[in-house]
């Protein structure tokens, strides 16, 4: 989970890198055109081809689509903000998921979870200091990737009832990659050979980020291992500074902790 936390902050990096030059449209079509190679290559691999395939038509609808939200959401807000900005915003999804697990998956909420949900939204106030000095319209950006994500996670629990997992991460990519292409018209850029180099290294980091994830959740207890999701905002912060030379301030270091605190306080009382 460590290492898989690592491997999506610097895919974040590369999308974050690729961006500056390239439409957002062309870099999330050629990244997860390489993501989807790299999925291919593992079904064969495993020859697991029946994966693939879709039992709630609807559901994965609604999951791919909001996917591709959620995608066009997290690089926009990498295109204006600091990473660990953004991955630390984006990581108060699991406080969406739980507020609206009740009416969407019939779940019930402890009142100790709750005073998580309050502390995680606390910690986003903290960040985004709305009517404050450092807020910007951009933050609104990333918080809206948050509630998508959230959605997004929301239907991918629902749907892992029928569904496995690397069919909804297929074709989730099938998706995006059909809705990317759309925007050729608009004007995409050549390619360099370091620039193909990158989108390809993109969609690889991309793709495994997303398998050892899954990969850890499958092998390991979830109230365990979830935690350890969180260092993506430590190794986000790390990459920040060593390409952009950005660091967090003081409020949005305070923000992540406390989003950190509420995310683990939601995952043990949930395995329990």
């Amino acid at each position: 989970m460590i290492i898989g936390a690592g491997v999506l902050s610097m895919n974040d990096a590369a999308s974050k890198y690729l961006a500056e030059s390239y439409p957002m449209g062309q870099v999330l079509a050629l990244r997860q055109i390489a993501a989807l190679l790299m999925i291919l290559a593992y079904v064969w691999w495993t020859d697991s081809w029946s994966d693939l395939r879709i039992n709630d038509r609807g559901g994965q609808a609604w999951r791919a689509v909001i996917h591709v939200g959620s995608a066009v959401l997290i690089i926009w807000a990498l295109t204006l903000l600091p990473i660990a900005t953004v991955t630390a915003i984006v990581f108060s999804s699991p406080i969406i998921v739980l507020i609206f697990s009740m009416s969407f998956l019939g779940e019930s909420v402890s009142w100790r979870r709750w005073i998580a949900v309050i502390i995680g939204f606390a910690g986003v106030l903290v960040i985004i200091r709305p009517g404050g000095v450092g807020f910007e319209w951009a933050l609104l950006v990333a918080v809206a990737a948050a509630f998508v994500s959230g959605f997004r996670d929301l239907m991918t629990r629902r749907l892992s009832r029928t569904d496995t997992s690397i069919s909804m991460l297929f074709w989730a990519s099938v998706l995006l990659i059909a809705l990317s292409l759309l925007t050729i018209p608009l004007g995409w850029k050549p390619l360099t050979l370091t620039a193909s180099f990158w989108f390809v290294i993109n969609g690889v980091l991309n793709a495994g980020a997303h398998f050892l994830m899954i990969e850890a959740l499958r092998l390991g207890d979830a109230a365990l291992v979830s935690p350890f999701r969180y260092t993506a905002i430590l190794w986000a912060t790390a990459t920040g500074f060593l390409v952009w030379h950005q660091l967090p301030d003081t409020p949005t270091m305070i923000g992540a902790a406390m989003l950190i605190a509420s995310g683990i306080i939601i995952i043990r009382r949930s395995a329990k």
